[in-house]
């Protein structure tokens, strides 16, 4: 099982952006996508995710043998595909609490004999949300509160990671969940992805600095310039990132082409 990418080539407003991309994520696996600004990152998670405004020009995406880019995107979501984004949107209105059941009920939810979703039980969700709450180290009140309305930083990554908790996904993608965040928001949000860490579960952190994976370890690390991955390897990698910048590696690979 596993999230196969082949020959991926995205496109935005007919400009070219992914140019070629290839990448297999295997289940239970932690891979981490690298690269300075405008290389791609967000890019290919948008268009894994199913955005409209992303363009798939060529390519496959596999999603445990079956084709990812044929999905719509609530179909890719039930398939076990989870975007967190980088920012979040205020939806003023609507309850944490009400969104994530709702959320819950469209993506696990069993149906009835009539084909509609009969939903989980208010109280067996209060329960699973109170559980994964405790656990983000969220304080209740969080769950009654518009969803993301007036949240600082580290309140809006965190509440991504309580949606994925909820929803269990197998391939979870987490879009510069760093950005914004200090020690303490990094560190509370770094401990629930590592609690949601395991054999049936596979992240794709992509990020532009190396401090997150001080505290979540990826498998392997991958360098995305201009579309494309240039390098991969494993921690090591990120920790030469950390001491020499993107520019000699880029440099290298430059080099090599010629």
């Amino acid at each position: 099982m596993s999230l196969s990418i082949k020959d991926l080539r995205v496109s935005i407003d007919e400009k070219p952006i992914l140019k070629g991309l290839s990448l297999e994520v295997g289940l239970g696996e932690i891979h981490a996508i690298m690269g300075p600004n405008g290389s791609g990152k967000s890019t290919l998670a948008y268009a894994l995710a199913g955005h409209p405004k992303y363009e798939v020009e060529d390519g496959e995406v596999w999603l445990d043998d079956v084709s990812l880019l044929e999905l719509t995107p609530d179909e890719r979501a039930k398939m076990g595909l989870f975007l967190a984004f980088q920012y979040p949107t205020a939806i003023p209105g609507i309850s944490m609490a009400n969104f994530l059941r709702t959320a819950v009920n469209a993506i696990k939810g069993e149906k009835n004999g009539d084909g509609k979703n009969k939903g989980i039980a208010i109280t067996e969700f209060r329960k699973l949300m109170t559980d994964k709450m405790s656990l983000l180290k969220m304080d209740k009140e969080f769950a009654r509160r518009y969803l993301n309305e007036g949240f600082s930083g580290g309140e809006k990554k965190r509440a991504e990671i309580l949606q994925m908790a909820l929803l269990e996904p197998k391939y979870a993608i987490l879009d510069e969940t760093d950005s914004g965040l200090d020690i303490d928001a990094l560190k509370i949000v770094s401990e629930g992805v590592n609690s949601l860490t395991g054999p049936n579960r596979s992240f794709i952190i992509i990020t532009h600095y190396q401090r997150i994976l001080n505290y979540i370890k990826p498998d392997f690390v991958h360098i995305l310039y201009n579309g494309q991955i240039i390098e991969s390897g494993g921690w090591e990698l990120a920790s030469r990132l950390e001491q020499e910048g993107y520019d000699n590696i880029i440099k290298e690979n430059e080099m090599e082409a010629v």
